[in-house]
């Protein structure tokens, strides 16, 4: 029986494999539709220290081609790092209407990035608000593609995957892997067989009129995934969440294991805040381990062979075909192995506890999803 479960696993997530690399190839395919009438934007991003690349990622927002936008930034305290880049910011693109928002410290409590994007409210008075994460960059058509998809009648929010590219280093190059061929693809599959929940901090885009309606920021000031919140709150409102047919990039820096470690048990354990069931799940879909599973429970003999042959093959051959879709750099097989492994060990990781660390703090997520400080 233990053999049988094993191979029958394996082969399940060699199948899985196959097909999520298809649904990339043929999302990275798909145009955004056009509109003749473009409302007003205004994009918010809340910022926190100088990251890496942060003024090339927010000046990518500064040439859009749209007709009518702004930018309001925002952060906690006038000595914030970010402060004096988007001061430069100002000087790079003197026609730009960019806006700077400095708060009143760091809040005590709650999530400190929606504590952030309510100082800044008051600046953003446009018809359509876009919550962009900091390290996010885009191309010129970005808010066309935005305002296009949110414009449908049916559509509540407009949210976006993105694609990652490491900075440079082994851990880097890990971190990047995860991205491209774990969260992304799995979001995808996810949509394939109904799942309709995914909203993503990379973009979120909602009319002036439903973000009213859902009740703004208040909602979303205690937990740790605003993001899905959001969606959550437009979903109850009867309205839809679109994908955006483009992909930002953003750049992966993870100088060392500790690091890399700790901002994926994080992020898993934002995941398990939402569906902890679900995300447990997603253990079946780890082709290579569950291969090899396989072929141990099998003493190497041929039915745990042919399993631990298929399970490679087909995460082998759907890395190669994400990497051709997203334009990325080919990895050698040797890190796909080493990527599998390290996420199973993340997930396990992440179920395995509450407390995460975020932007110098440390929390404790509850089962409801709520921050709660342990400062």
């Amino acid at each position: 029986m233990l053999v049988f479960i094993a191979v029958a696993a394996a082969v399940v997530a060699g199948f899985y494999q196959a097909w999520s690399a298809l649904l990339v190839r043929r999302f990275t395919a798909l145009g955004p539709p056009m509109l003749e009438h473009w409302p007003s934007v205004t994009v918010m991003k809340p910022l926190c220290g100088a990251e890496p690349q942060l003024l090339e990622n927010l000046s990518s927002f500064c040439v859009q081609d749209y007709p009518d936008f702004n930018l309001v930034f925002g952060v906690h305290s006038a000595d914030d790092p970010a402060v004096s880049v988007v001061e430069r910011l100002k000087q790079l693109h003197p026609a730009a209407d960019i806006h700077l928002v400095v708060g009143e410290g760091r809040p005590v409590s709650g999530n400190p990035k929606v504590a952030n994007l309510a100082a800044m409210l008051p600046a953003a008075d446009n018809q359509i608000l876009v919550i962009a994460d900091s390290d996010m960059k885009v191309g010129p058509n970005y808010l066309k593609a935005v305002a296009a998809t949110l414009s449908q009648p049916e559509i509540g929010v407009a949210t976006c995957l993105y694609v990652s590219h490491p900075s440079g280093g082994l851990f880097s190059r890990l971190g990047s892997m995860g991205v491209n061929h774990g969260f992304l693809p799995s979001v995808l599959v996810g949509q394939a067989v109904g799942r309709v929940d995914g909203c993503f901090g990379a973009t979120m885009a909602l009319t002036r009129a439903m973000f009213d309606e859902i009740g703004g920021f208040a909602p979303l000031k205690d937990q740790l995934a605003d993001d899905y919140m959001i969606g959550a709150l437009v979903r109850r409102k009867g309205k839809k969440i679109a994908l955006v047919p483009l992909l930002p990039t953003t750049v992966a820096n993870e100088p060392e294991a500790k690091t890399l470690i700790a901002h994926e048990v994080r992020w898993g354990r934002t995941l398990a805040s939402i569906d902890r069931m679900g995300y447990a799940g997603t253990l079946v879909t780890q082709a290579i381990p569950l291969g090899l599973l396989a072929l141990l429970a099998d003493g190497g003999e041929t039915l745990g062979l042919a399993a631990w042959a298929l399970a490679w093959t087909a995460r082998l051959v759907a890395v190669r075909i994400e990497e051709q879709a997203l334009g990325l750099v080919r990895q050698p097989a040797l890190m796909v192995v080493a990527r599998d492994f390290l996420t199973l060990g993340v997930q396990i990781a992440a179920l395995s506890g509450r407390t995460v660390r975020w932007r110098g703090g440390r929390y404790r997520v509850t089962r409801q999803g709520i921050l709660v400080s342990l400062d």
